[in-house]
């Protein structure tokens, strides 16, 4: 990760994450279906270029299993689709922490407040 990132990347980035917050929200809810999420996922340029390489590492691989899943109609015993998006929760909070850390920011989570 950049050491400080300048404030409109970084606000930028900030603004990706929590647009993923949502809408990870939107798949639980399934009001977004995993093409879409995906597709949202692999947009956030900003976001992915603001963290280390290896979140940007481990969101592929949640992406790909989650893409994976979405060909079962149910939970198979290799892909439990709410554990993956539990995992992707997990990715966004670390992700989020961790843009948190830059120094020039002082911004509360977007579901804590």
């Amino acid at each position: 990760m950049p050491a400080n990132l300048p404030k409109p990347e970084l606000d930028l980035a900030l603004a990706q994450c929590q647009q993923l917050q949502t809408a990870l929200g939107q798949v639980r809810l399934e009001s977004l279906d995993t093409s879409a999420f995906s597709a949202l996922v692999q947009s956030q340029q900003a976001l992915r270029n603001a963290l280390p390489e290896r979140f940007e590492e481990v969101l592929m691989q949640l992406l790909n299993r989650l893409e994976s899943s979405a060909l079962f109609t149910e939970e198979s015993c290799s892909f439990s689709r709410h554990d993956l998006l539990d995992s992707f929760q997990l990715w966004l909070d670390k992700a989020w922490q961790t843009l948190q850390a830059q120094p020039s920011r002082q911004t509360s989570h977007p579901l804590i407040g």
